[in-house]
Formats: C-alpha cells, structure tokens, sequence
C-alpha cells in the first residue's frame, strides 16, 4: 500500500514495505486516495515527493494477480481493469495544483515507469534503479495512455524509441 505523510509545505508519498510495489487494485486506490487527499490539503508551495521502501519504486501491474483468476479471458479482465483503474491515477498526478517528484531509487517497470512519468520531476539514483518498458518482452499490448504519456514526457525521438519499441533497460546514469 502506500502512505501520506504531510511536513510544512512537502508531502511525502510512499509505497511501503520491501516488496515490488506491484499496482494491484488495492494499491491503485490507495495511491489515488493519497492524491486525493494531498490535493485538498494543498496550499501555495506545496510540493508532493512519491517514492518508495525497498529495492523497487515500482515493478508495474500484479500481472501474478491477475493470473489467478482462474482462465485466461479473466486474467485479461483483470489486467484490462488495472490498466482503467490505473488511468485516473495518472490523471490525478498531472493535475494536483502542486509540483510532482519521482524519487526513483530502484526499478521502475511498466506502469511503474509510468507512475515515474506522470510526475514533473524525477529524480532517480545514478548508482542503482532502473527504467524499464517491458510490454514488448512479456507481449503485453501497449496502452494507448502509456504512448501519449511518453510522447508528452521523452522529449527524444530516440529515447522514446529505445524505452517503448525496444524496451531498453535505462540506468540511472543513462536516464
């Protein structure tokens, strides 16, 4: 799940505990409650900073979740609903009336990466972490707001090529 955590003007978003921060249902709504929450305490200077404990910022979607669904057409309902409910989660970041970091310290994969990228900022260690679109090595198709997110946010062609068409792995100092 995550946390908020308000001091003076910053408030602190964080995905808790030591696991891959894996976006499954009950920690997409608990992220967008916190946005939620941060937007109506906001005040002129605020600034909201995500990040996480452990090793992952965020390791994506709880494919394994959805997996366990029992056949694969429910599998794909699952996933296809994280992919709906994660969309307003995106939403919210862009729009809090406040700036936005990303405190990268470790792997941000998939909607990971995205979460990273509905930021203004993101900060991400140039000694560990990772960047990484892995949609095309698992087969996964490519949701049409991950696209226009990176369009929006990769300002190079190239590097918008590497991270979505060859899911390169970025390390921080690349990135």
């Amino acid at each position: 799940m995550c946390t908020l955590e308000k001091r003076g003007d910053l408030f602190f978003l964080t995905l808790t505990g030591d696991g891959e921060h894996r976006l499954g249902p009950a920690v997409i709504d608990s992220i967008l409650s916190a946005l939620s929450e941060a937007a109506a305490q906001s005040t002129p200077g605020s600034v909201l900073i995500t990040t996480s404990q452990g090793k992952f910022f965020s390791n994506g979607f709880d494919l394994a979740w959805a997996q366990t669904a029992g056949s694969p057409a429910e599998a794909r309902e699952r996933l296809h609903g994280m992919v709906a409910s994660f969309r307003p989660v995106v939403a919210a970041l862009l729009s809090l009336p406040m700036p936005t970091i990303a405190a990268v310290q470790g792997h941000a994969a998939a909607s990971g990466l995205l979460l990273a990228l509905s930021h203004d900022y993101i900060l991400l260690r140039s000694d560990r972490g990772l960047l990484y679109m892995p949609e095309l090595d698992i087969g996964l198709p490519m949701p049409d707001y991950f696209s226009a997110m990176g369009r929006a946010k990769i300002a190079s062609s190239s590097a918008m090529r590497d991270i979505f068409l060859q899911s390169a792995k970025l390390k921080g100092e690349e990135a």
